[in-house]
């Protein structure tokens, strides 16, 4: 009886353990949940792209193809310098007679498989399987082949470069935007020969194998600065050619900077969509410093960062609504760099003017607005670190003295004077030919949107002047952030263009006046959208309509109202407005915080709804699971916001309203040593609705909380409830520009 006893108590040991082992197996990482196929496919315009990389590094690989559903590619290349911007130095193996070898290939390839931290793919014509993984400013590819027949690597250029091939390496530099991209390559194996294949408009090098090589294995490091400091960057980075134990520390670094959040609860898909716009939420902005130097494409020159590393590639228009503020949140001394290098750029610059769309070339300089404002006075608000002197005079010589034109760095013109003296942008009639030769044509005035822009980035300057406590500025600059006020049409509800004369432009369609995108007057959405962007002053907006009831109603109203046309007519006039419900855009920028609106207007059930719902139907795990450009972080910080359950409408205000979320707990992993945590008892697919709340174990009776509630550390407790409960969140709306009220 006792033996039996004992094998008995065995087994069930053996059993636990068992158990146990498989738990451990299949519990997944933070990694495992990213598939960075999602939106792979795009809705109109520019899919998302599989990018394998380090979190904001220096070095990124995305191989040479269009959407997922091609089955053809060019090369690999050595790296991506700017997020849609180009790639360069494509990395190019062959097997076959080098007569038959030329820059020129147009692979088929299969098997293609993706990650954050190592890619492969199978290149069929020449049965070759091809791997990479990268480090931040260097990486390994290894190549196996498969055939039989002569084994080649080519390098070539997609322009201008020099190109040198010397015993068992390849190095040079590719012209990039004016820019020199430098590189070194080391092979493992001693090449046989080596030789030039240059074309018209593209310089190429290649390597042979011996045709018993089977694997040739290739390192290589990338540099700003020189080719010297590219051959360091891969010698401090790579101890060797082993590409498993590079991929492996890789996916560590993923793990450690998407593990800052943890999710419970939800579905496994809901996890995958949350994890990998986390992912995407650190592509940009990179870290270009080498041993403590950095170029600046401002000023051409190399410069000593001074132990303060140099970041660049920011869409400024894109990403000062949500991945700023997130970063702010989960990398607040990375972003204490970002917001120098922003200082250094324009103390580089000649006319000292803050870039909207910086480079490593300089500035891109995309849209309308200079936002670099409101980064500088979120960050402010929030208790990041920066000179804001400095931030000051460069935002103030910037707005005052650069013109407001979209798309274009050049001095003010009559236009900006105009605006400066009579507070808005004028727009033109239809029939009315454009006076200035620096309006490109396709964009356009932009009238409205330049205007509205203009009055937030001005407000935001008022604010470092507060700090500063130079009462002059401040007052003057908030002066104009009411600029807006002056294209709103109190009888329809929209914000109107104006002629130079004042009078609304007549007649008006708020849904296809104004062109491709409506850009004659506001920028790649119409009237609709532009109702609604007035994010630092919501209550007077509120007031503009005439308290909350007719607030609503055309809230409500912008969920249901038609497109008018069928949607391939209705897309053909507004490229950029996908993801519609009704005239709501959720595949734009501008249209991220709209559906929190209702919390500042007394209905806040229907934030909860409505996120959930634009969620649901939006961000999914597919190829075709994002609803517009991406545009490298911009839209998926929204997407981590939102499944977490608050957003920062006003950049600038240090306050999140709270939404419904998807989790039923999440844990952010603070830089300081605190968590907050957000627990939703009971949330589910039908429990969106809060029917009460906690903070910090105190009733919480309200809409949102503040950033200091958040980096303190605590936990917010939201009841989940399959039915709204009107009451709740109701006695006090979200924060806006408190110095703005009763002006």
């Amino acid at each position: 009886m006792k033996k039996i006893f004992l094998f008995t108590m065995m087994m069930v040991l053996v059993l636990a353990g068992c158990q146990q082992t498989i738990e451990k197996e299949q519990k997944k990482e933070p990694i495992d949940y990213v598939n960075n196929r999602i939106g792979n496919i795009s809705i109109l315009l520019v899919p998302t792209f599989p990018v394998t990389h380090l979190p904001n590094s220096m070095l990124r690989m995305i191989p040479a193809h269009t959407e997922f559903v091609t089955d053809r590619m060019q090369g690999l290349p050595l790296n991506v310098p700017s997020h849609r911007q180009g790639d360069l130095l494509y990395l190019m193996p062959y097997c076959g007679e080098v007569s038959e070898l030329t820059p020129n290939l147009n692979y088929r390839y299969d098997h293609e498989v993706s990650t954050p931290y190592h890619y492969s793919v199978y290149l069929d014509d020449h049965g070759i399987l091809t791997r990479f993984a990268p480090a931040a400013r260097s990486a390994i590819f290894t190549l196996t082949f498969e055939k039989e027949g002569p084994r080649y690597v080519m390098l070539r250029t997609a322009g201008n470069g020099e190109l040198i091939a010397e015993e068992s390496t390849m190095q040079g530099y590719e012209i990039y935007h004016g820019i020199k991209h430098y590189f070194y390559l080391e092979f493992e194996q001693e090449p046989t020969v080596t030789g030039g294949k240059d074309t018209e408009d593209r310089k190429a090098i290649y390597a042979g194998f011996d045709e018993k090589t089977n694997e040739v294995r290739i390192r290589y490091g990338i540099s700003y600065i020189s080719r010297e400091q590219a051959r360091k960057n891969m010698e401090n980075e790579l101890s060797g050619y082993d590409i498993d134990a590079l991929a492996k520390a890789a996916r560590a670094k993923w793990n450690e900077t998407l593990g800052k959040i943890e999710v419970e609860g939800a579905t496994e898909d809901q996890k995958t969509v949350f994890y990998t716009s986390l992912y995407r939420a650190h592509e940009r902005m990179i870290n270009i410093s080498e041993d403590g130097k950095y170029y600046n494409g401002f000023d051409g020159r190399v410069h000593d960062d001074e132990g303060v590393s140099f970041w660049t590639d920011d869409w400024i228009w894109d990403n000062y609504l949500a991945l700023h503020p997130l970063q702010i949140i989960l990398n607040p001394r990375a972003e204490e760099e970002k917001l120098a290098s922003y200082i250094r750029m324009y103390e580089h610059s000649d006319e000292k003017w803050m870039p909207t769309f910086p480079c490593v070339f300089g500035d891109a300089h995309c849209m309308n607005g200079n936002h670099a404002a409101v980064m500088f006075a979120d960050a402010l608000s929030k208790g990041i670190q920066f000179d804001v002197e400095k931030a000051f005079e460069g935002m103030k010589n910037t707005v005052l003295n650069e013109t407001m034109i979209p798309w274009r760095r050049a001095p003010k013109t009559e236009l900006d004077d105009f605006y400066h003296e009579h507070g808005w942008f004028p727009g033109l009639h239809p029939d009315e030919k454009e006076s200035l030769s620096i309006v490109s044509d396709f964009e356009q005035r932009n009238s409205v949107a330049v205007t509205q822009a203009a009055s937030y980035d001005d407000w935001c300057i008022a604010q470092m002047a507060k700090y500063l406590q130079r009462e002059d500025d401040y007052h003057f600059f908030l002066n104009r952030a009411f600029n807006y006020r002056n294209l709103f049409n109190k009888k329809t509800g929209f914000f109107h263009p104006k002629d130079k004369n004042g009078a609304f432009i007549e007649p008006f369609d708020y849904i296809f006046s104004g062109g491709i995108g409506a850009r004659a007057y506001y920028a790649e959405n119409n009237a609709w959208t532009y109702i609604w962007n007035v994010r630092h002053n919501i209550p007077d907006l509120i007031d503009l309509f005439g308290g909350n009831q007719p607030f609503i109603q055309k809230l409500d109203q912008l969920f249901v109202e038609d497109l008018k046309l069928s949607k391939w007519k209705y897309y053909a006039i507004h490229p950029d407005a996908t993801g519609n419900v009704g005239q709501y855009v959720m595949g734009n920028e501008p249209s991220f915080h709209i559906p929190y609106l209702y919390n500042y207007a007394g209905q806040p059930w229907k934030t909860q709804k409505r996120i959930r719902m634009l969620l649901e139907s939006w961000f999914r795990n597919d190829l075709m699971g994002i609803p517009g450009d991406e545009d490298g972080g911009g839209m998926t910080a929204f997407v981590v916001f939102s499944q977490l359950g608050f957003y920062p409408v006003t950049p600038g205000i240090p306050v999140y309203t709270i939404g419904s979320p998807l989790f039923t707990k999440s844990t952010i992993k603070l830089d300081n040593g605190n968590q907050f945590v957000v627990e939703a008892k009971n949330a589910s697919w039908s429990n969106k609705y809060i029917q009460s709340a906690t903070l910090n174990g105190e009733a919480l009776n309200r809409t949102w909380f503040t950033h200091d509630d958040l980096v303190n550390g605590g936990t917010l407790v939201l009841e989940m409830g399959d039915r709204p409960n009107k009451k709740w969140g109701i006695e006090s709306p979200p924060p806006s520009a408190i110095d703005m009220q009763g002006i």
